[in-house]
């Protein structure tokens, strides 16, 4: 990841994805800090304010993947994004940067966050299927 991009967009996950989008912005290494509240088991809330960083949170729809990409895609549009920074889990990284490339065109830089080692085996076979669908089936944005 650059020093600075246009906006740091946190998809929802497991693990402590939140926190490293919150660590980013609070560096200052983006104008815009997007969160996914993901779906209501996923327990995210709104962060608070943070100085000169305008706090975007919103509940994708569909509650995918999918749907978050385009709303990231819409909201680079209105504020003429040039770059994103892409928070996810590790498992998600490659999925991630797929569907957002596909809605945004310019620079998708993909920054990991943790999860637990208990994850890991659940992660890798739903993000193989995921993954499956997003290139064969869900080829648009």
């Amino acid at each position: 990841m650059p020093p600075r991009v246009s906006a740091i967009v946190m998809l929802d996950g497991p693990g402590d994805p939140l926190n490293v989008a919150l660590r980013l912005a609070r560096q200052h290494r983006a104008s815009f800090l997007v969160v996914s509240l993901g779906t209501p088991e996923s327990g995210y809330h709104c962060p608070a304010p943070i100085p000169r960083v305008k706090v975007i949170c919103f509940n994708p729809r569909p509650a995918t993947t999918q749907g978050e990409a385009e709303f990231f895609g819409r909201l680079a549009r209105k504020y003429h994004w040039q770059s994103i920074a892409a928070v996810s889990i590790r498992p998600q990284d490659s999925r991630a940067r797929l569907r957002i490339e596909r809605c945004f065109p310019g620079p998708v830089y993909v920054v990991t966050a943790p999860i637990g080692l208990t994850s890991w085996p659940y992660q890798i076979a739903y993000e193989w299927g995921a993954l499956f669908k997003a290139m064969v089936m869900q080829r648009s944005c």
